[in-house]
């Protein structure tokens, strides 16, 4: 009986192969000559949520391009690709004002990408966009990257990291800017701010970001005072006392604005940290309300 069956399987199995092999209605047996020849190669755009291990670089070339996965080290990490409209005859050049749609675009796409205002962490936003000769190709993209970083002071250089920056800002982090010791003070204040832990003696912490009007970028001194009022708001909240004209003698301020270049482009976010010039604490001030931050009195 087992034999019988195998017969029979066999057959069949022979039926359907010639069957496949002879010549159909609606089939030639030339299985190359009805498929329609591929369409030419698309412009390069690349990839979003990859990083890489080369450093930023504003103007990409196609050669620099070598994606890694984020659990590798690396120093760069592509949060979003956006692109410019399909008619623009030119790419913005590097730090030049026509930056500043893609760089707002960028702003919010990585604040929501690690969970809050990167500017509240030690990290670096930047805006890449197409090589000339990639432009011409037709690519139209830009690419926002985003950069760990030594410090958030004057001088910081990129950091290698392993891991995806996602959700890195959401709750407790060690790349979370929070209590300072100021260093170099001088005249005009604190010059350099330098991380430590709450628990040891500071005299100074970062307390948010105040995001500065579209206006041209302080030429005097004059116009850094709304800079100054508006860390104090900044100030006032995170610390939960009144915004009024006794916080000047609660607290000073420590304001780090962007750079001349980043603000062509569009950046218009304000670091502010509360600086304690007459005593030191061994405790953060979030929400310490007025017996935290009292009036001083000389």
């Amino acid at each position: 009986m087992r034999r019988a069956l195998t017969s029979v399987c066999a057959a069949l199995v022979t039926a359907v192969v010639l069957a496949g092999c002879g010549g159909q209605a609606g089939l030639d047996g030339d299985l190359t000559d009805d498929w329609a020849a591929p369409g030419p190669a698309g412009p390069f755009t690349p990839a979003a949520e990859v990083c890489q291990v080369a450093d930023f670089v504003d103007v990409l070339p196609l050669s620099a391009y070598a994606p890694v996965d984020c659990a590798l080290p690396h120093r760069v990490e592509t949060v979003h690709v956006g692109a410019f409209p399909a008619d623009r005859a030119a790419p913005p050049g590097s730090g030049s004002p026509e930056l500043r749609a893609p760089f707002a675009d960028c702003d919010t796409k990585a604040t929501a990408y690690v969970g809050d205002d990167w500017r509240a962490g030690r990290l670096r936003l930047a805006v890449a966009v197409p090589s000339k000769t990639g432009w011409t190709s037709g690519a139209r993209w830009y690419r926002c990257d985003l950069t760990e970083v030594s410090t958030a002071e004057a001088g910081a250089t990129p950091v290698t990291r392993t891991g995806s920056l996602r959700d890195a800002l959401k709750g407790p982090s060690p790349l979370r800017l929070g209590c300072q010791r100021s260093d170099n003070v001088g005249r005009r204040g604190a010059q350099v701010l330098k991380p430590v832990e709450c628990a040891t003696r500071h005299d100074a912490e970062f307390v948010g970001v105040w995001k500065a009007p579209d206006k041209p970028y302080p030429a005097r001194d004059a116009d850094w005072l709304p800079f100054y009022t508006g860390c104090r708001t900044v100030l006032a909240r995170y610390a939960g006392v009144p915004d009024d004209d006794d916080l000047r003698y609660r607290s000073g301020l420590v304001v780090r604005p962007p750079g001349a270049g980043r603000w062509r482009v569009g950046d218009r976010g304000v670091r502010c940290y509360l600086w304690l010039s007459d005593r030191t604490v061994t405790a953060s001030l979030k929400g310490a309300g007025p017996a935290g931050l009292p009036i001083r009195t000389k």
